[in-house]
């Protein structure tokens, strides 16, 4: 995750993330990518149904569960653990997860006991005492999918009406105060639709976006086709990084994210260098604290039936399940070879990867991605999109 309004336009200074002594419990939310400790933030896939049919779902989500889903006390159980464990966040998403009907419970629990509670949503369910309930209870964020506007996000969501829909959940979750922002997933078939998301946000005053690089996993694993080349990433992130300095230029200091491609964090500084931007140097040493992809460290994910995986995207591979051991237990325990080297995967990366001067801000970029294009998990990711002259190991 790449704050591009965090580095660009000045929001956090690293002296921010510093004062609050970068442990994850200490950590407000929107510094947690500058922890040491790196406790997960842990996405909890609550169910695999859902209302909708989105062509680029990782989860493969369904109309009606098949599997079975952790009951309501396993859930509880779960996140006794958690929060045990110290994890700060928890993002509860599906499927849909607002179709399980305990989901205000099991939120209002996780934040009694101390964690952060955000949903991830396709927003069309949320009626006005929907919302309602969920400020009630304490949830801190509503992430909603759109991938475009009305026609272009229907036709992913393979529904007509789910963009207006989404906008009245949009529109209910700000009547209530309760903090909502934008998921944007960027392919082809959407690329054009960035700057009339961006007009959207800045229309409706939608404080956050999360701009998601598309990644080969579930029904994205079909879109592979479908995602830019080079190319257009590196035109399409200068687009995002550009809105975002006009938003805040205007006084609309919105919060602007990448996500799921670190590329963008060396990309950014060597755009700020050529820029001879003075904060240049301050937005390295943040980069720095972030540490690039963090799968199997920072970021866990927990299936609808109690298997843990590295990432929300890694559900060909589990740890194991919560039903037989902790969360705890199992995100700590080494002796799995793959979670042993993911916890330190610079060290196994290959190829272009582990000669790049960019290795200990971006972690190797995606592993998932890598092992869905070249069947070689440690293989560069194909998504990297900078130029060999730009990740070449400089002499000193």
């Amino acid at each position: 995750m790449i704050g591009i309004s965090k580095l660009y336009c000045g929001t956090v200074e690293p002296s921010d993330a510093l004062r609050y002594g970068r442990h994850s419990k200490d950590l407000p939310s929107q510094l947690l990518q500058f922890s040491m400790d790196k406790k997960p933030v842990v996405v909890w896939n609550v169910t695999r149904a859902c209302n909708l049919n989105c062509m680029h779902c990782y989860a493969r989500a369904v109309e009606r569960a098949r599997e079975k889903e952790l009951t309501h006390d396993q859930g509880i159980k779960l996140i006794d653990d958690l929060a045990r464990f110290g994890v700060p966040v928890i993002l509860f998403s599906g499927g849909e997860p607002i179709l399980r009907p305990d989901l205000p419970d099991l939120a209002s629990y996780a934040v009694k006991k101390g964690m952060r509670a955000v949903i991830s949503t396709n927003g069309t369910l949320i009626t006005r005492e929907k919302a309602r309930e969920l400020k009630q209870i304490g949830l801190s964020y509503v992430g909603v999918s759109l991938d475009g506007m009305e026609a272009v996000n229907d036709r992913f969501r393979g529904k007509n009406g789910a963009f207006k829909e989404a906008l009245t959940g949009i529109s209910n979750c700000q009547d209530v105060g309760l903090k909502v922002g934008l998921r944007f997933t960027i392919n082809r078939m959407n690329v054009d639709e960035i700057p009339r998301v961006l007009d959207l946000l800045e229309e409706k005053r939608i404080p956050r976006v999360c701009f998601y690089h598309l990644v080969y996993a579930g029904r994205g694993s079909d879109l592979m086709d479908q995602d830019l080349g080079h190319n257009e990433t590196r035109k399409a992130v200068d687009l995002i990084i550009d809105r975002t300095r006009d938003l805040h230029q205007k006084g609309m200091p919105a919060e602007v994210l990448t996500v799921d491609n670190h590329a963008d964090g060396p990309y950014l500084y060597l755009r700020m260098l050529r820029e001879e931007n003075s904060r240049a140097g301050d937005v390295l040493q943040l980069l720095r604290m972030n540490e690039g992809n963090n799968s199997g460290r920072g970021i866990g994910c927990i299936s609808w039936d109690g298997s843990v995986h590295a990432d929300q995207f890694w559900r060909h591979y589990s740890f194991g399940n919560v039903l037989e051991r902790p969360f705890s237990e199992i995100w700590t325990d080494l002796s799995d070879p793959l979670m042993s080297r993911l916890k330190e995967k610079k060290k196994h990366v290959t190829g272009r990867c582990a000669k790049c001067r960019w290795l200990d801000i971006c972690a190797g970029n995606f592993r998932v991605r890598a092992e869905a294009a070249t069947n070689d998990l440690w293989a560069p990711d194909p998504a990297c999109y900078l130029k060999d002259e730009e990740i070449h190991k400089r002499e000193d």
